[in-house]
């Protein structure tokens, strides 16, 4: 059996994607699956049990990288194409079952928007397959029984970041001798190019407990680290949804972005959010000032909070 899967290009709705494709490689074992993903997250794929392939698809101006696509996959007899970009490129196919996305309710969560084409309920939970060079890369940068609070203080959207300081204030207050995560040490994880944001972070943090990761990481080896975190914090990015599909307790920080449809998924997931709303961050003129934060009424007292609540949650579901 051959299944077409063709995910998203962003991280983040790869990784809440998961969760379907986990149902279909459940229901038809043994197939044989090509997954079509963008590039940054078509590595997160590597692992997929029963991949025949994984294909990049670098997205072109005028949607230029469906007919590049199409020319890759329209030789293929398929038994299942589903699409979750909602193109017409499944429609070109020759295929016994096809399913394609439409667009999706914003007031309901991604991961149900998912689940709705396949009627599932409940809703399939994102997850990561990890192959034996990822966990092994990830004992030897953070041993199993290391205690770790990972920290995500960058986004693809300056007006979705937390501050720096805050983060650091927020780091010191959980690791500190009276903190729930006292003694932790600190991994602050960002992409190469995300430095300049991530460095004031690491430089207001005790160079002792402060573990770089920033840009030395490939998407499944942080996903191995993150499986084993005594907690993440970070903005709404798909290093945040990864947290979660990881397993980690995850809270991430909402503000200008749709925690209706991206919050963290999961039972060991929670989210907090500006005291501001979401039209009152984008009040008339909004956009005509500098790209500066939008995150200042998150104060770090609130994400302490956020924070201890979730791990106490999660200390009384093991209890």
């Amino acid at each position: 059996m051959n299944i077409l899967f063709v995910t998203a290009t962003r991280i983040g709705d790869a990784v809440l994607s998961t969760g379907l494709l986990r149902y279909l490689i459940e229901r038809h074992p043994g197939a044989a699956l090509t997954v079509a993903a963008g590039p940054l997250a078509a590595p997160l794929f590597t692992e997929v049990p029963g991949l025949a392939r994984v294909i990049v698809v670098e997205k072109k101006a005028r949607g230029l990288h469906w007919p590049s696509l199409w020319a890759q996959v329209a030789t293929t007899r398929w038994d299942l194409a589903v699409d979750l970009r909602g193109s017409a490129l499944t429609y070109l196919l020759w295929a016994r079952q096809r399913y394609v996305m439409a667009k999706g309710n914003p007031e309901e969560h991604r991961v149900r928007q998912l689940a709705r084409l396949f009627d599932l309920e409940p809703p399939p939970t994102p997850t990561l397959w990890l192959g034996a060079r990822h966990l092994d890369a990830a004992a030897k940068l953070a041993p199993p029984d290391a205690r770790l609070l990972v920290i995500s203080p960058t986004a693809n959207w300056p007006r979705k970041e937390w501050r720096a300081a805050r983060f650091a204030e927020l780091a010191l207050r959980l690791t500190a001798p009276t903190g729930p995560l006292a003694g932790a040490r600190v991994a602050v994880m960002a992409a190469a190019h995300e430095r300049a944001q991530a460095a004031p972070v690491i430089a207001a943090l005790p160079a002792d407990r402060v573990v770089d990761f920033v840009g030395k990481l490939d998407l499944l080896t942080a996903g191995a680290i993150l499986r084993n975190a005594a907690l993440f914090v970070g903005n709404d990015t798909g290093l945040m949804h990864l947290a979660a599909a990881a397993g980690a307790p995850t809270l991430g920080f909402f503000g200008p972005s749709n925690v209706k449809e991206y919050a963290p998924w999961g039972p060991r997931a929670a989210y907090v959010h500006t005291a501001l709303g979401y039209w009152e961050l984008y009040k008339p003129g909004w956009h005509l000032t500098p790209p500066d934060s939008m995150m200042d009424s998150l104060s770090v007292d609130m994400a302490e909070a956020g924070a201890r609540a979730l791990l106490e949650r999660v200390k009384g579901k093991a209890a």
